[in-house]
């Protein structure tokens, strides 16, 4: 669609990912650009599809998703990165905070205005608006 903003969905669950798409699939302004299971096939997938919107889980093998949201911001500094995952937002590791990410939703908050609005603040610093 014309106008619509291209995303990254990375988890390594698939459930997640397919939650995401589903959210994804609610919103004319956003479409699916590709998904991810690991931090180093987003890193690669970021440089090869260039998305606006990375949505990246912060648990994950190998390279996780705050690393991944390191290098791929070091490259590619004009995408954004949403850390997704099921800490409280108090409890999230210190580095996710410098990681460069724009913001930040726990996995079962996720849904279509969360994401809308947090699109629209993204330039706001972290962690973003959150459901009250």
């Amino acid at each position: 669609m014309a106008g619509s903003h291209s995303v990254l969905v990375v988890d390594d669950q698939a459930p997640f990912r397919l939650a995401a798409k589903a959210v994804l699939r609610r919103l004319d302004e956003f479409e699916l650009a590709g998904e991810a299971s690991s931090g180093d096939e987003a890193v690669e997938l970021a440089g090869r599809l260039h998305p606006e919107l990375v949505l990246m889980d912060i648990n994950m093998p190998r390279m996780n998703g705050i690393e991944a949201t390191r290098q791929i911001l070091a490259a590619h500094p004009g995408t954004v990165v949403i850390l997704c995952s099921t800490y409280d937002v108090r409890d999230l590791p210190d580095e996710a905070r410098s990681s460069g990410a724009a913001g930040y939703v726990h996995k079962e908050q996720l849904a279509a205005d969360l994401l809308r609005r947090m699109w629209a603040h993204r330039d706001d610093g972290w962690p973003g608006p959150r459901e009250t």
